[in-house]
């Protein structure tokens, strides 16, 4: 489903309840492609929305409430001076309703897509299998080109990524001394929507703003970056992404070359709001002495108190020595303001 260009990036206020025993909250409520977002006042992502999953609770009334199909409890309310926003999701419910509204082609592809997954069950047998062998024999030219369209994605949330032109310079930099000169462009800075660290297929890093402005020393961007290698490394992103998205959609990616619009959808809303996985503290402790690296600038940036990060203070690999040179303090500085200060 795809929403109407005209209404790309509307944004109202509303008032969002999460569930039956919350109050309710101000927040920016934000149309994409095929999802709302709510924001608090701060820019922060607070929660998304299909828009094919949304229900208006009182028709022709208001102000509009709208919930999840299924779930009465998180609802979110538009008062009478939001039109444009109440108009626009109404119009795109409306398309949504005349596509569903043909129950015997429905049940003809049901019919079809069931006979198929039998067929396709008896030859490959496990779908999982099927996964692996997609995300292995894909060219890496393909990983990266999935890559850019979840950021193209995930942009529409987080607004593009921070582009300083110096800034930018100094990110490549760092990621020349951290991955090596051949992944140069594999850092990126996004202004919103992550919290801390995520990657991508194709290699792609990106860091939210506040890891890049927040603190005073390059270390714990740096630490950000390599525990985020880790992870690509341990898991293969693409693999991820199949797996989250599912058979049919992997089966398609496999005989076409091109992934379900709305599956691009879900999985970057998941890797939008999905906590960081954890990086096994020997690996990351390798990955810090190899760099020259200290580990307890990041260790304490993760948990202040250091109580579950102690291994990375410990034994941290650099603690005499001190890190090896990550960038010049001018570099840093504009590191720091490659989204504009």
């Amino acid at each position: 489903m795809t929403a109407l260009s005209q209404y790309d990036r509307l944004e109202a206020v509303a008032l969002w309840r999460p569930s039956e025993d919350e109050q309710r909250r101000e927040v920016i409520l934000s149309m994409g492609d095929a999802t709302l977002t709510m924001t608090d006042m701060q820019g922060r992502a607070l929660t998304h929305w299909s828009i094919a999953a949304l229900v208006r609770f009182n028709p022709g009334k208001l102000p509009a409430i709208y919930h999840l199909d299924g779930d009465l409890g998180e609802t979110i309310e538009l008062a009478e001076n939001e039109q444009d926003m109440i108009e626009a999701i109404e119009k795109i419910l409306k398309a949504l309703r005349r596509r569903r509204s043909n129950p015997g082609k429905l049940r003809f592809w049901s019919m079809t897509g069931f006979m198929g997954a039998i067929a396709l069950a008896a030859i490959l047998w496990i779908p999982n299998l099927v996964i692996a062998y997609t995300a292995k024999v894909l060219p890496e030219v393909k990983h990266q080109e999935i890559g850019d369209a979840l950021l193209a994605r995930m942009t529409r949330v987080s607004g593009r990524a921070c582009n300083d032109p110096e800034g930018v310079g100094s990110l490549n930099k760092m990621a020349i001394r951290l991955l090596g000169s051949e992944h140069k462009d594999a850092i990126a800075v996004l202004p919103a929507g992550v919290e801390t660290s995520t990657h991508l297929p194709g290699g792609k890093i990106l860091l939210g703003r506040m890891i890049v402005e927040d603190f005073e020393d390059p270390d714990v961007v740096s630490g950000y970056v390599l525990a985020e290698a880790l992870r690509a490394r341990a898991h293969d992103p693409l693999y991820d992404m199949l797996d989250h998205s599912g058979f049919w959609a992997t089966v398609k990616l496999f005989s076409t070359g091109t992934m379900p619009p709305d599956r691009l959808d879900a999985y970057a809303e998941t890797l939008l709001t999905q906590t960081p996985s954890i990086v096994e503290e020997s690996a990351l402790l390798g990955a810090f002495k190899e760099s020259e690296l200290r580990s307890t600038p990041y260790a304490l940036a993760v948990d202040i108190t250091g109580e579950t990060t102690q291994a990375l203070i410990e034994q941290d690999p650099m603690q005499d020595q001190g890190s090896r040179t990550i960038l010049s303090d001018g570099d840093w500085l504009r590191l720091q303001n490659i989204c504009g200060g």
